[in-house]
């Protein structure tokens, strides 16, 4: 059975830990979405190094029809924010190139200049980058490279959906923050719509191996498979003699 009290505090204190020896004077700066991930990530940042050493950062690309769950989450928890549109910047990046890019270049390029941001923040305001993904996201390669899969420090890649969600709940945050239905926030579909199974599957299967379809376990295998490159360090050649 999972503990969430108890997972919490650990990671409360793997958090403090963690600037104790990377920055004791530094502050953690997040990008808010506005979706469950985000926001119990920079909770427990809140209540690891207190509000006034989170900086949250707002990214909308044009209009964001949710944004008023970021804005919520900021009133939550008080915390200090920025809100930056990263439309222009996407659409001069697009222009300059001097080609059509493709789908998945299209849909990745907003992450990765959203990180390119948040690094820009974070190195103004004697930040580290918190990395917001979880273990159910990781283990399908649900990210994007050097976009929302970047960071300083990860306080919940291992942690399934639900593990995550249930901490969420001690956390004192609205219940529409941690059950609102993940969106991608790229291609305007829900995340369990581009996976093909549901989170509730993909975490019995991390966790216990089980899972009833048999199309769907090949599905995770696959994804888990193509993807292991994201969560391993970039190979590097090693000469045999110097």
């Amino acid at each position: 059975m999972f503990n969430a009290e108890k997972v919490k505090n650990q990671c409360v204190e793997w958090i403090r830990d963690f600037f104790a020896d990377n920055g004791p004077d530094c502050n953690a700066v997040i990008g808010i979405s506005g979706g469950k991930d985000s926001s119990i990530a920079a909770a427990l940042c809140v209540e690891a190094l207190g509000a006034d050493r989170v900086i949250g950062v707002l990214m909308p690309c044009g209009i964001q029809h949710d944004i008023d769950m970021a804005r919520l989450l900021v009133e939550t928890l008080g915390i200090k924010s920025f809100e930056v549109n990263i439309k222009e910047t996407i659409d001069a990046v697009t222009k300059a190139i001097p080609f059509e890019l493709s789908t998945q270049s299209k849909t990745n390029l907003p992450p990765r200049i959203r990180m390119a941001t948040l690094y820009a923040v974070s190195q103004s305001h004697n930040g580290r980058v918190v990395n917001t993904c979880n273990l159910s996201e990781d283990w399908v390669g649900y990210s994007t490279r050097y976009g929302d899969a970047a960071g300083d420090f990860s306080p919940m890649s291992h942690l399934t959906v639900d593990e995550v969600k249930q901490i969420g709940r001690l956390l004192n945050l609205p219940d529409i923050l941690i059950d609102k239905t993940p969106i991608d926030g790229l291609c305007g579909k829900t995340d369990e719509d581009n996976l093909g199974f549901t989170y509730a599957e993909l975490d019995r299967y991390i966790r216990e191996g089980k899972i009833d379809d048999m199309a769907k376990k090949e599905r995770i295998d696959r994804l888990h498979r193509n993807n292991l490159f994201k969560l391993q360090l970039m190979p590097s050649f090693i000469p045999e003699e110097l």
